[in-house]
């Protein structure tokens, strides 16, 4: 940043500090992103439990599975 702001590429409206926080925030809400997906599979496989064990369905590949299926629904990069 600082080099395209000394070729005069870009002048920003805005201190550089905040700036700064501006992407760090936005970089760690998306690296929390997948953690939120998880949290949301983890409680939706919940309910299927007792149903899970039942019919000794393998946990692991059922969460692959529906988290693969929002993120595809949501369009969400991870």
């Amino acid at each position: 940043m600082n080099n395209l702001m000394k070729e005069g590429m870009i002048e920003p409206k805005v201190s550089l500090e905040i700036i700064i926080k501006e992407v760090e925030a936005i970089v760690v809400d998306e690296l929390m992103a997948e953690d939120r997906l998880m949290d949301e599979v983890r409680e939706k496989l919940k309910s299927f439990e007792s149903e899970i064990e039942k019919k000794h369905m393998d946990y692991k590949t059922l969460f692959d599975l529906m988290k693969q299926k929002l993120i595809k629904e949501r369009n969400i990069i991870i």
